[in-house]
């Protein structure tokens, strides 16, 4: 019998390769962005390397007055942080050596996003591509598209059931609040990511760090990527 697994987690901006292999391990990846902005954290910003060390790319947002605001709410601060991230990753990463496969592919995102007003579409915009790329096939979903209860555990629950799970995969800093009686006891076991273990490949400007964008990993490594992950998937698409 199949299992139906499901993860749910928040949408984060050009994420790193762990954010992608929770993604291609369950068959449903639902995106919370429900919940409450939070600052200074990976929602609009994340990490690459540069001659200079790592370094946060992050997306103007407006946030002055809207600290209750949920993730699906917050827009895009002004048009022309677009050029600028793909102006960055360009000096950065043009001595990469898949720069010249990927930056087509990467330069068109960036000139896709330039559109958008939300934070959450940016984001969704980047995983869905880079999921398609990878070969990574899992559903995507919305939070909004579920009835979604009270209390944190009982609403991630909820949402399992409601897309017939039997296992719901969790990032492990849900390990402080996740309450897995609960869901054991509705018949959904909760398994946990391993993000130990991945293999180093040949990265621009030591020393190696392996949280950073996943951007970092297409440019070193092009369509070698999946070689460096966790959950490899069956197929990439062919750039």
């Amino acid at each position: 019998m199949h299992s139906d697994k499901v993860a749910i987690l928040q949408s984060n901006y050009i994420p790193w390769k762990g954010y992608f292999d929770l993604i291609s391990s369950v068959d449903h990846f639902v995106l919370y962005d429900d919940v409450q902005y939070t600052r200074r954290d990976w929602r609009n910003r994340n990490k690459i390397k540069t001659a200079h060390g790592v370094q946060w790319l992050t997306l103007p947002v407006q946030v002055k007055g809207q600290y209750l605001h949920k993730i699906s709410d917050i827009q895009v601060a002004d048009t022309q942080w677009c050029r600028e991230h793909w102006l960055s990753l360009k000096h950065s990463y043009s001595r990469a050596p898949q720069f010249d496969l990927m930056k087509d592919f990467v330069a068109g995102l960036y000139d896709r996003a330039g559109g958008m007003q939300k934070l959450s579409d940016v984001n969704y915009l980047f995983i869905s591509e880079i999921c398609k790329l990878l070969g990574i096939n899992t559903q995507l979903h919305w939070s909004s598209e579920f009835t979604l209860l009270d209390g944190k555990s009982e609403r991630l629950l909820s949402v399992c059931q409601q897309l017939g799970a039997t296992e719901y995969v969790s990032g492990p800093a849900a390990k402080d609040y996740l309450d897995v009686a609960m869901f054991e006891q509705a018949g959904v076991s909760v398994s946990w990511s391993d993000y130990s273990g991945y293999s180093e490949y040949s990265q621009l400007y030591p020393p190696f760090d392996h949280f950073v964008s996943i951007i970092d990993l297409l440019f070193n490594t092009g369509m070698g990527a999946t070689e460096h992950m966790k959950f490899v998937p069956a197929a990439s698409a062919v750039l």
